[in-house]
């Protein structure tokens, strides 16, 4: 077919973004350490939806006055089979974990630790902070490392500035900048910053689904709104994903992602495993001060250790998200 106008007009086109079905996941609060301890707003794990790639776990605290509410003070605790991550808004976190990593978490700093057959830790906010702010995620190991050593990395990842936006890549490639931070399935956490009324068209890994954890402001995800501390689930497949910034204000939000983990996990409390027993016998050794978990050197508040709860009457199940029963 030819078009046959006479004097046909001239026209600028675009692309138009791909729209995207996006899931909507709100967050529940939890005590943090304990009934006493600063409350965070939990969006994974949850019913509706266990894992974003191989993140498996997110809790998102603050702006939290520590003048008025107390400090976060999370005595040793252990875990099996996966990898936390800290990163910071505001506010300061002394790190002791049992590999011997003695450090201090500041904004803007990725602080990696890996527990993969056992790591105990604790998690106290500097005596310097006044406001405690931040997330605190949990990387989900693949069968053949979840057996592996324990291990500590730190990364200060430089600002990229694209467009309207400013970008902090702390794992993974986004927009040509790539972490230097070592993990064992394809993943990418990054921090972004979108100035007011600010569109962002980002090029994206087609086999990553992704998850917007969204902190301040009120931002769109493939067209869909998202409040804060609301995580938008966005499927693999698309090469684009579209973020907009609705207000006139700066909107802050973390942008996470990888390849669908198939593997089964049974999660509870700190441990990830892939059975009840295995659980079971993890909560077992952990009672016991097993040498599984090695010993917190330098921590010098009350309890000494986190006790493990009780395991429930049921058997535990592995957690299966939407496409992966």
């Amino acid at each position: 077919m030819s078009n046959t106008e006479a004097a046909p007009a001239e026209l600028t086109c675009r692309a138009e973004p791909e729209r995207r079905v996006v899931q909507v996941l709100t967050a529940r609060e939890v005590p943090l350490g304990g009934p006493r301890a600063m409350r965070v707003r939990r969006t994974l794990p949850q019913r509706a939806r266990s894992l974003v790639g191989a993140w498996c776990f997110a809790d998102h605290y603050g702006p939290h006055d520590v003048a008025t509410g107390g400090g976060m003070d999370v005595a040793p605790h252990p875990h099996t089979g996966l990898q936390t991550v800290s990163w910071l808004f505001s506010g300061e976190i002394e790190h002791r974990d049992s590999s011997g990593a003695h450090a201090v978490v500041r904004p803007g700093e990725l602080n990696l630790m890996t527990g993969g057959s056992g790591i105990c830790h604790s998690e106290v906010s500097t005596p310097g902070t006044t406001v405690l702010h931040g997330v605190q995620l949990w990387v989900a190991l693949p069968d053949e490392h979840r057996h592996t050593g324990r291990d500590f990395q730190h990364h200060v990842p430089p600002v990229l500035r694209l467009g309207d936006a400013e970008i902090r890549v702390f794992l993974g490639t986004l927009a040509g900048r790539t972490s230097p931070v070592s993990t064992f399935t394809p993943l990418l956490g990054a921090e972004l910053v979108l100035a007011p009324h600010a569109r962002l068209e980002l090029e994206v890994d087609p086999a990553f689904e992704h998850g917007v954890l969204l902190d301040t402001g009120s931002v769109a995800v493939a067209g869909h709104d998202l409040s804060p501390a609301e995580l938008g689930y966005v499927g693999a497949g698309g090469r684009t994903l579209e973020l907009v910034n609705r207000t006139g204000t700066p909107a802050r939000l973390l942008l996470l992602g990888g390849t669908p983990f198939a593997e089964d996990v049974v999660m509870w409390w700190n441990f990830i495993g892939r059975d009840h027993e295995e659980i079971a016998e993890f909560r077992r050794e952990w009672q016991a001060e097993s040498d599984r978990f090695g010993r917190v050197e330098g921590y010098s508040g009350t309890p000494r250790r986190l006790p493990a709860p009780v395991l429930p009457n049921a058997r535990l199940t592995p957690r299966r998200g939407p496409g992966r029963d």
